[in-house]
């Protein structure tokens, strides 16, 4: 994207709706709901709404959500390319806000799979027997995505040296934040033992290692710059975004599983942005499973290639730590729905606003936002600012 529209566009709202475990509300239900706090936390009304970029489980999530609000946008967009899919509709909102296609654009993510028992053992649906997945993947057990994730803590244990403890490190600062989250999913106390004692998934996961599933939903309103301003909440403005594209679901071709592109993302963000690494007050990382955000810590130029595991030691990531991630407690403590993009933005932006009350970091003026989509796919990085 081309750095002339770095602050361009700002995030004027953002709101999660109930979280958790949310019986008799579905995923629709759920994204309105997180669209109307969003857009009170704005000062707009739906009215105010011309373009509509949502994603759900299911298809056509955009005119869905907008059926279901009562408008008819001038523009819709439901893209989905997994976890990092409302990252990607921000920067198709900042094109289409900086190309005149709408003004103000909500972005919505909803999902029920606790209630609805969709995802049990980690496992997603297969596919067709057509398809690559119900070809060569579900026919075999395979649990996905976490075996390819196990499969990648494998690598990085062998090639490294990273043991169990540094994975767990990061599940239980992830716990510490969210003790200090009271909309968070899990708040009890918990310990690198208890980690490292929970039961084996797909080893050496353990189902500490992995994240949560819940019922939930996320908004985010964009619009331009100068409309921010005259609006009712502090503007975040979207410095840097950058995507990267390489396959479908599963990674045959995957030359080397711990260099998926992050790194291009991170690069391609903080030119557009014009800062660096040492500039980033606060990092929220799609924390699907622990081994993904030691993967990503090096892969964003954070640490070094196979420093990770040493890197997250004694309690690093956690409040109090020299390097604070995931504040919300992630989605391995706050929630996951099914997909977590959406929320890594809304933490940002709140502790960009200073609005995160016990969990509020001293000083946070720029933050990344990192998310990978479906396995090894996709990544995108994204620096936000006020």
């Amino acid at each position: 994207m081309k750095p002339s529209l770095s602050r361009s566009i700002a995030i004027a709202g953002v709101a999660e709706s109930d979280l958790g475990k949310v019986p008799g509300k579905t995923a629709i239900e759920l994204q309105a709901q997180a669209a109307h706090v969003a857009l009170r936390d704005a000062g707009l009304s739906l009215r105010d709404v011309d373009g509509v970029f949502a994603h759900t489980d299911d298809r056509f999530s955009a005119l869905q959500l907008s059926e279901y609000l009562g408008i008819q946008p001038r523009h819709v967009d439901s893209t989905n390319v997994g976890g990092m899919s409302n990252l990607l509709h921000v920067s198709h909102a900042i094109a289409a806000i900086a190309a005149g296609i709408c003004t103000v654009a909500l972005v919505t993510y909803g999902s029920t799979q606790l209630s609805d028992g969709s995802r049990k053992g980690g496992a997603v649906a297969a596919d067709s027997p057509a398809a690559p997945r119900g070809q060569f993947i579900a026919p075999y057990g395979h649990l996905s995505p976490i075996g390819y994730y196990a499969m990648v803590a494998q690598l990085h244990m062998h090639r490294y040296g990273t043991t169990l403890r540094d994975l767990a490190e990061v599940a239980v600062a992830a716990r510490r934040w969210a003790q200090r989250n009271p909309k968070a999913y899990r708040r009890e106390p918990t310990s690198i033992e208890e980690v490292m004692a929970s039961p084996i998934i797909a080893s050496p996961l353990r189902q500490r290692d992995c994240c949560l599933v819940t019922d939930g939903g996320g908004a985010l309103l964009l619009v331009s710059a100068e409309r921010a301003r005259d609006l009712r909440s502090k503007p975040v403005y979207v410095l840097g975004t950058a995507e990267s594209f390489s396959h479908h679901y599963t990674p045959f071709g995957t030359a080397d599983w711990l260099d998926t592109g992050v790194a291009q993302t991170a690069d391609a963000a903080f030119a557009m942005a014009g800062v660096t690494r040492n500039d980033i007050d606060v990092v929220q990382i799609y924390d699907h499973f622990t081994i993904g955000v030691i993967q990503s810590l090096e892969e964003l130029g954070f640490c070094k290639r196979g420093e990770g595991g040493s890197f997250v030691a004694d309690g690093a990531l956690a409040p109090g730590g020299r390097f604070p991630i995931n504040t919300s407690g992630g989605g391995l403590s706050y929630g996951h729905p099914g997909m977590f993009g959406i929320f890594l933005i809304i933490e940002a932006v709140r502790q960009l606003r200073g609005e995160c009350e016990e969990r509020q970091l001293p000083r946070t003026e720029l933050a990344l936002c990192h998310a990978p989509g479906l396995v090894f796919s996709c990544n995108t990085t994204m620096i936000l600012g006020v």
